[in-house]
């Protein structure tokens, strides 16, 4: 998410993506977010008025850069027309996967908000955008998964089910910014075993899976 300055004259095309690029830029130049949207619109040659048309502060900003993650990867996602005809399984392994691709290429940015904010609370107010959408993303797989089902009894709740793949996520991200492997191959290993995990338990026949995924999570513990 490269950005470059805007210059004033030009606020009318300003759009949020440029205004979440000049942000991340801004953060990882000065080691530190803005304090005011003043000073941020100042910093980067933008009327503060554009700013608001899309962002009331700068902690919806911060919000917003997880959202545009959010968005980013279901783009990418659904330009795979395969895609929409795939289980809900390989649904949510794309996502995973290119969601991390994608903190990838934003891994200075990433793990420095996160690591900077000591307070638990703050880093997940900034990641609650992220999780409305995610969680949203999720119970629409559990939906159609449940409308095919034949019995009651195999359905799943798909409120439950969000709710522990979003836990899930969090977990993932954790993983992900302790992972010092080549290429964070893993970090793929992890996801892999984790979502297979996390469908085995809702198709009430986890014990393989767990024990298979608890195997390799002590593993990394004594590495």
């Amino acid at each position: 998410m490269a950005t470059k300055k805007i210059s004033s004259k030009k606020a009318s095309v300003l759009d949020a993506d440029q205004i979440i690029s000049a942000y991340m830029e801004d953060v990882l130049n000065n080691e530190k977010k803005p304090v005011t949207v003043y000073g941020f619109c100042k910093a980067h040659d933008f009327e503060e008025v554009s700013f608001y048309q899309f962002f009331g502060n700068i902690e919806a900003l911060e919000k917003g850069v997880w959202e545009a993650f959010f968005s980013q990867t279901m783009r990418l996602l659904q330009k795979n027309p395969d895609f929409a005809s795939t289980s809900s399984r390989e649904k949510m392994l794309g996502f995973f996967f290119s969601f991390f691709e994608l903190l990838t290429l934003n891994r200075s940015y990433v793990l420095f908000t996160l690591k900077s904010n000591k307070n638990m609370l703050h880093s997940l107010m900034a990641l609650s955008g992220l999780r409305n959408h995610f969680k949203s993303f999720t119970k629409d797989l559990i939906d159609l998964d449940n409308s095919s089902a034949q019995s009651k009894l195999t359905q799943f709740q798909p409120t439950v089910f969000s709710e522990a793949a979003w836990v899930q996520l969090l977990f993932t991200i954790k993983f992900w910014m302790d992972d010092n492997s080549p290429g964070f191959e893993k970090t793929d290993i992890f996801i892999e075993k984790s979502i297979n995990t996390v469908f085995e338990v809702f198709n009430n026949t986890p014990l393989e899976q767990v024990f298979d995924l608890g195997k390799f999570l002590f593993k990394e513990r004594m590495a």
